[in-house]
């Protein structure tokens, strides 16, 4: 992944031998755009958007999500839930692996286990922060074994759950590619460590078959499976995947028909806009993913832990124009956004309205301000005993070029408007970034986090002490009981009092500028005009592609 110039080439070489886009016009084939490399096709190591995409192209779980975004029966025929809530019964439809294996209530409880027994990326979604899954954390945690985790087998086609507290979002966490299940006899007779890494180590219950794959590679070919439960509703026979990481080579891609979905971002959004007929072809669709900078606040870095400091931070948010970013260098019609949890996402069951529709409610911690700004780091400077700070801002360069510049505009306001702090941008290919933010290795990090359900707390388990893998070396023990209560404790299944409580933990979050929010990312799509049936979504899965159609 790290030759990039090789990569760049294939990317070019694709585009000009078209292997898509008017081909694919016919036969039911369609040819996708990813902006960035895959990570994995494993579930228990998959960390990203393009990753979970194709994953669930190749395989179901219990739950699925509709046109609509609501979770709806897959392999789950239906499922019964207990009076107290903390007990669910799934009643599993008929259905063959690709193999021909039958699918069983066995593979999710290998692939549940083997999450915690791995201490996998996703495994503290299992646990007390998110799922609830009786004794998750204690597997996790390898003080108990792996065959006491709250799930089990009635009969081959019924799954039992146990929590140890009600979720009420429980059934929308089904449709997450980390409770999908895993073939077990399948991956017992794969060498170690080689699941998922070729179409003859990955076997599919769902819509497609992976036919071509390498790790890193820019094309991943996707076929028909014919023996899916719910063939009948599949019309495509292919579906091909580019990895384009410049929006330029995706506007020429789409405009030679070799894409019939395209992302584009900056000036080629206003170009589209300008064109009478490639702008029939845009549809932005607005998104849940939050983008943001993570502060390390590891005493290891920069300056003796310079970012440790509350008012360092404060400085760097209050500094930046995201409304300048979004308007002058994003430009699809992406928004800015002033709090920890994206914009139109997690409405309030009772109301309706979003759960971050008041931007300003922070103001006074997160803003645009420069005088503000200065005098955050003017006691950053007292408290430290500095004048200058020499930060590292590492990014993904092979994520699309939106954020190259975005991270430049953050580097020139940052310097412009807080004298002494100077950022030295760190591009880097994909899966560094991924070590270095895992590994501890970063100053700043432009990052995002695209919700795994419609739940701000997919957001708010981040930074709990325990979080997620993108560590800033936070800790606060009022936040932590917040979050607590809120998932397993009193505040549980009070559901106002639990709303109000995950704004007082938004206020901790902000006040200590743990991050600073950025923008509510949106995607600009050029779809060719003879496709239709994409389904696109705000959480869980972008795109799902079970009932496309190309005319």
């Amino acid at each position: 992944m790290k030759k990039i110039f090789a990569m760049a080439l294939m990317i070019l070489t694709a585009l000009m031998t078209g292997c898509g886009g008017e081909e694919s016009a016919g036969n039911g084939r369609l040819s996708v755009m990813l902006q960035s490399n895959i990570v994995s096709l494993d579930s228990a190591q998959a960390t990203d958007s393009a990753s979970f995409e194709v994953i669930a192209d190749c395989i179901d779980g219990l739950m699925q999500l509709d046109a609509d975004g609501k979770a709806i029966p897959a392999l789950a025929q239906n499922y019964d839930v207990s009076e107290d809530g903390k007990t669910y019964t799934f009643h599993l439809r008929e259905a063959k692996w690709a193999n021909g294996d039958e699918v069983t209530a066995e593979d999710f409880i290998f692939a549940w286990r083997r999450h915690c027994v791995e201490s996998s990326k996703y495994a503290y979604i299992m646990g007390s922060t998110v799922a609830c899954i009786k004794n998750a954390d204690a597997v996790i945690r390898k003080e108990i074994d792996a065959e006491n985790l709250g799930v089990y087998a009635i009969d081959s086609k019924t799954l039992v759950v146990e929590l140890d507290a009600p979720v009420s979002f429980f059934p929308s966490l089904m449709c997450f590619p980390a409770f999908y299940p895993i073939n077990e006899n399948f991956y017992n007779s794969l060498e170690k460590n080689t699941y998922g890494t070729s179409p003859e180590t990955f076997l599919s219950n769902g819509a497609f078959k992976l036919a071509d794959y390498v790790p890193g590679a820019a094309n991943i070919q996707l076929v028909r499976n014919d023996s899916y439960w719910d063939a009948a509703r599949v019309e495509l026979s292919n579906l091909q995947y580019q990895v384009v990481s410049s929006s330029d080579n995706a506007l020429t891609a789409f405009k030679n028909k070799t894409l019939n979905l395209a992302v584009i971002n900056g000036n080629q959004v206003v170009n589209v806009k300008n064109d009478a007929e490639l702008s029939k072809n845009l549809q932005t669709i607005p998104t849940g993913l939050l983008n943001y900078l993570s502060f390390n606040q590891d005493y290891k870095n920069n300056h003796g832990g310079a970012l440790a400091n509350a008012n360092l931070r404060l400085a760097i948010s209050n500094a930046i124009d995201r409304e300048s970013l979004v308007d002058n260098y994003v430009m699809n019609g992406s928004q800015a956004t002033y709090t920890a949890i994206p914009l139109r996402f997690a409405p309030n069951a009772k109301t309706g309205e979003y759960f971050a529709a008041d931007q300003k409610q922070f103001s006074d911690v997160v803003s645009f301000d420069v005088e503000k700004a200065r005098g955050f780091l003017e006691k950053a400077k007292s408290e430290l005993g500095l004048e200058n700070f020499s930060l590292e801002l590492i990014y993904a360069n092979d994520s699309g070029d939106t954020v190259v510049k975005v991270a430049q505009a953050i580097k020139s306001q940052v310097e412009e408007n807080l004298p002494g702090v100077t950022l030295n941008l760190q591009p880097m290919p994909k899966a560094e970034y991924l070590d270095r933010v895992t590994t501890n290795s970063y100053d700043i990090a432009i990052t995002n986090w695209a919700p795994d359900y419609d739940d701000p707390m997919t957001f708010f388990t981040l930074w709990t002490t325990e979080g997620s893998e993108i560590a800033e070396h936070w800790s606060n023990a009022d936040y932590d009981k917040i979050i607590s209560d809120c998932t397993t404790g009193d505040l549980a299944a009070q559901y106002d009092e639990r709303w109000s409580a995950m704004y007082d933990a938004e206020r901790i979050l902000l006040e200590n500028a743990v991050i600073a929010p950025l923008y509510t990312n949106a995607i600009a799509n050029l779809i060719s005009s003879n496709v239709s049936g994409i389904e696109f979504h705000s959480v869980a899965i972008e795109r799902a592609y079970k009932s496309a159609k190309v005319q």
